[in-house]
């Protein structure tokens, strides 16, 4: 979803010698080609909402879940994938998972309305739950030491680039052939990943796996889905009617129930409560929440205005955000080395606070701004604010648990990164509904929501996150992938 740098979960990543490859350029790649599926994916579409919504005459209730259809599943169970592939197999099930996401990437492209393509939507994101942790575990699997962190550093970095590119490349696609290319081009790359896993990567297990956790899977997937979908139809035009009310009380009570199966499962769990009880532990994922939740509505308004009020191309649309991975990618490297000497708190709450800057100058744009003085000011304040926040983010989780809830910690947060993005896409429906003056408008109040969210996400750090020395970043910092 996201132009923000691939999660790195620290479970993933671990040391496992039993894995290694004759070939491990080409396990480089096969990992590579699966988990750009998800990275492209992630950030294209936000691209294609328009045109999506135009040729299946979808209504303003529906377009939000075009990008939750995919986040609702991906970010429920992206934990339970890891630990499946710990059970049965990290190249099984990126196996799998590749293929899932091809098959529903193709169902999505023949889509003849809004209730074929949600529903591929829905596989898509199971599939890449399934495929993301099993590509970094393979790589954990095939390299050791310094060869390690270069392979993960460059799984990271080319993922950065693909989701910079996606939006471009996925633009040029729609307005050049039309929407659907946007999903049928995961196909042949799904086909490249499969055939170069089943011919270099090595079958590897845990030997010691954790217990899957397919309760605490189900009650996160029904408790987020009915909370979403009682968030999409209260913001829009709708509004909070009796069925909104009904789905926000049932997420409620499967929320509540998922805490106390986690709480009986103990260090079992997909989510152990063991890690709340630290308090830069809760404040990181408050600030996560916040931060992330923001960025994933920016990433859906911002080209949904200039297309629709700017009249912008879906080509010129996806250019206009290419400064942010740039600039990201440039700073972030610094922003870890000065995370590494005063520790992480005074970056993430920084880091936020100028985030929340760049949201306000983006309240600027608007039918008849220029691109060079509304545009491109507030993307490249905001980037300059993430990197603050992204590069010490991975660390600061880690080090904020003890090293029996690391792995947990990671994958946590990760999750917590994508939820916040479809909470935000839920109360975007109101905005996604209006046309004219009425959409620049609802922009600007959401944008202007964002900016807030950003202000409390530099209070949660502020507050609750102790001034802890971050030795250094983790290469690909956390967040959605996209989310």
């Amino acid at each position: 979803m996201s132009f923000t740098p691939a999660s790195c979960d620290a479970a993933s990543a671990a040391a496992r010698p039993d894995g290694r490859s004759d070939h491990p350029r080409l396990v480089l790649a096969t990992t590579i080609l699966a988990s750009s599926l998800a990275f492209i994916d992630g950030s294209v579409v936000n691209v294609g909402l328009p045109a999506i919504g135009k040729s299946l005459h979808a209504h303003a209730g529906e377009l939000p879940w075009v990008i939750n259809a995919y986040l609702l599943p991906l970010s429920a169970l992206l934990l339970f994938g890891g630990a499946a592939g710990d059970r049965y197999g990290r190249r099984r099930l990126l196996v799998i998972g590749t293929i899932v996401f091809a098959l529903a990437s193709a169902g999505c492209a023949l889509a003849p309305n809004m209730a074929v393509l949600l529903t591929g939507r829905v596989i898509q994101g199971v599939g890449a739950a399934i495929l993301m942790p099993n590509s970094l575990a393979i790589l954990g699997d095939a390299f050791s030491g310094e060869a390690r962190g270069r392979a993960i550093g460059t799984w990271a970095s080319v993922a950065a680039m693909a989701g910079a590119i996606g939006p471009v490349l996925g633009g040029w696609l729609i307005d050049t052939v039309g929407w659907q290319a946007i999903f049928l081009i995961n196909v042949p790359v799904a086909a490249g990943a499969v055939i170069l896993a089943q011919r270099y990567v090595h079958e590897t297990t845990n030997d010691k796996p954790a217990p899957l956790d397919a309760e605490g899977a189900a009650l996160a997937t029904l408790g987020l889905g009915f909370l979403t979908w009682g968030l999409t139809i209260g913001s829009g035009p709708q509004g909070w009617t009796t069925t909104a009310a009904l789905m926000m009380a049932g997420g409620l009570v499967l929320a509540i129930a998922f805490v106390l199966v986690e709480h009986r499962k103990g260090d079992a769990a997909m989510m152990p409560l063991a890690l709340f009880a630290s308090r830069n532990f809760v404040g990181l994922t408050l600030l996560t929440l916040l931060e992330y939740g923001a960025l994933g509505a920016l990433l859906v308004l911002v080209p949904y205005e200039l297309i629709e009020a700017a009249h912008y191309s879906a080509t010129e649309a996806g250019a206009a955000l290419l400064p942010f991975p740039l600039v990201m990618s440039v700073a972030s490297p610094a922003m870890g080395a000065f995370a590494g000497k005063v520790g992480s708190r005074v970056p993430l709450v920084g880091g936020s606070l100028v985030v929340g800057l760049g949201f306000l100058l983006a309240t600027r744009i608007g039918p008849g701004g220029s691109y060079w003085t509304t545009v491109l000011p507030a993307i490249l304040v905001m980037s300059v604010g993430m990197a603050g926040v992204a590069a010490p983010l991975t660390t600061a989780v880690l080090s904020s648990v003890d090293s029996r809830h690391t792995g947990s910690a990671s994958g946590f947060n990760s999750a917590v990164a994508r939820t916040g993005g479809l909470i935000a896409t839920a109360l975007l429906g109101a905005v996604l509904a209006a046309t004219g003056a009425s959409l620049t408008a609802g922009f600007r109040v959401a944008l202007f929501a964002c900016a807030i969210a950003s202000a409390a996400a530099a209070l949660s750090g502020f507050v609750l996150i102790r001034n802890a020395p971050a030795a250094a970043a983790t290469p690909g910092g956390t967040g959605p992938a996209s989310r």
